[in-house]
């Protein structure tokens, strides 16, 4: 399942970032008696209506092609947003000094969810300072991060 999706993230990638835009990531998740596929793009400029169809119609004939998705789906195509989702290395050392919501499979310290600012990240872990105290998160751990955006 896991080689299969990263197929899938890769070709989504390389799909999306021929076309111009930056490749933020994917979600697949069980929506009713299917499944929906979220997919963020993003680019220097923001993203309209017009870049998330054109995008939709190149990702949908590939998916049709393909076909990587096993039963019925729909198809999302969304810029991040100001909760920005983040998904990997790059875009964590990004955001580095923002504030982040992160959701882990497994507790640790006996919570799932930590709302902090990021301070680091390596190749292995994330580094929050949650409430004045450090926090380290595997990134194996790590179910969900979003970026808290400020006011």
């Amino acid at each position: 399942m896991r080689n299969r999706d990263a197929q899938l993230n890769d070709r989504l990638a390389a799909l999306i970032e021929a076309m111009g835009y930056e490749f933020v990531g994917c979600e697949l998740r069980r929506q009713g008696h299917g499944s929906l596929l979220r997919i963020y793009i993003d680019n220097e400029d923001g993203i309209t209506l017009a870049d998330c169809t054109k995008v939709s119609h190149q990702v949908s004939a590939m998916l049709d092609v393909d076909d990587p998705i096993s039963g019925r789906y729909n198809l999302e195509i969304s810029s991040p947003g100001l909760n920005r989702p983040l998904f990997g290395i790059k875009q964590y050392q990004k955001f580095i000094g923002k504030q982040v919501k992160i959701k882990v499979h497994n507790p640790i310290n006996h919570q799932r969810n930590f709302v902090g600012m990021l301070e680091q990240v390596n190749e292995t872990n994330v580094h929050l300072l949650v409430d004045a105290e450090k926090v380290v998160l595997p990134f194996s751990e790590i179910e969900k991060a979003r970026v808290i955006a400020d006011f």
